[in-house]
């Protein structure tokens, strides 16, 4: 009784179809959203030019400039920081019972998001690999603050409580670092862009910075799916089923940490990634974590890429950050999500 509790659950052969049917759809989906951020932009590449580029080898072509120097990293950074937002939004979701968490709106991108801010205005650091460690300290303190927060009172931890504690806490910090950015605009003047959400304008070195973060963030998460399953049968439930709660809740919240954190680090505070996609995800794959994590890797990435093309194609030649695409496509879900009486199950 306990290993079938534990183990996934079964799907009736029609739905277990249509799941496979979406794993290798958002597989496609991924390929053609990475070739196409290859290709569009400000200059225009058309796939023989990009196989033009990889034959010869001439360094000093402007087409091979924009696409290995800009828009390869661009790619994927998209890639691990889409699947960073949304592998977390899934984990905490599942960890708190809750489907309108998300790291945005439980304020752990804003904890990430001011601890950087604290790095660059007071202490000077603009090197990634500086700021990436505050950024994984403030993603931890706040996700503890919160729920802390969101703990006080009878009912205990609700989601409600979460909820509002997370958009609270989120605009406290929001506009203390927007008093600090005001203090000396001077040398926040380039992280303007990330400060609204962007994987535009990064190099291949914070790519090398974060990709170990995010990819060991992964790994925890796919360690923490099978005990999250009990979880959400309930704490006293789980207990009887032999699983450990405090393990699963240290390894969801080291994952968070380590996808949140560096996620935010490298393309900063872009919301509602981690909201969407683990409930269009959990409509092919039902409540299992083994299938919603997996799942949430491949069409996360799929989101981020796509709102990131889409914001190049709207003000064309200029661009539109990415954050603000996903904020625009967001609030409506959310608005949605919490007015259902019931969201999608967890």
């Amino acid at each position: 009784m306990r290993r079938e509790l534990l183990t996934p659950y079964p799907l009736p052969r029609p739905v277990e179809r249509l799941a496979w049917t979406a794993l290798f759809g958002g597989m496609v989906l991924l390929m053609i959203a990475s070739a196409i951020s290859l290709l569009v932009g400000t200059r225009l590449i058309s796939p023989e030019g990009v196989l033009q580029i990889l034959l010869v080898a001439d360094p000093w072509s402007f087409d091979r400039i924009v696409l290995v120097d800009y828009r390869l990293p661009r790619t994927l950074l998209g890639l691990l920081c889409g699947a960073a937002f949304g592998v977390s939004g899934a984990l905490i979701q599942a960890a708190t019972r809750n489907p309108l968490a998300d790291p945005g709106i439980l304020g752990v991108n804003a904890g990430a998001a001011f601890f950087v801010t604290l790095a660059v205005g007071l202490l000077g650091f603009h090197s990634i690999e500086a700021y990436l460690w505050f950024a994984l300290v403030g993603a931890v303190i706040v996700t503890l603050a919160v729920y802390a927060l969101g703990a006080t009172g009878r009912d205990g931890a609700t989601p409600v409580r979460l909820v509002l504690a997370g958009v609270a806490l989120s605009a406290v910090l929001g506009g203390i670092g927007s008093a600090i950015t005001l203090l000396d605009p001077q040398a926040f003047d380039s992280m303007r862009f990330w400060s609204i959400g962007s994987i535009a304008g990064r190099d291949m070195e914070v790519v090398e910075t974060v990709a170990p973060f995010i990819g060991i963030g992964l790994l925890i998460a796919l360690i923490a799916a099978r005990p999250l399953n009990a979880l959400a049968l309930g704490d006293d439930m789980a207990r009887s089923l032999g699983a450990n709660i405090f393990r699963a809740r240290i390894l969801t919240l080291v994952a968070v940490t380590l996808l949140a954190g560096a996620g935010t680090a490298a393309a900063g505070p872009i919301g509602f990634v981690g909201l969407m996609v683990p409930h269009v995800v959990r409509w092919f794959t039902g409540p299992d974590q083994r299938r919603i994590i997996p799942m949430t890797m491949i069409y996360a990435p799929v989101l981020l890429l796509s709102a990131d093309i889409a914001g190049r194609l709207i003000l064309f030649p200029g661009e539109l950050e990415a954050g603000i695409v996903t904020a625009f496509i967001g609030a409506p879900v959310l608005i949605l999500l919490a007015r259902r009486k019931k969201a999608s199950g967890l």
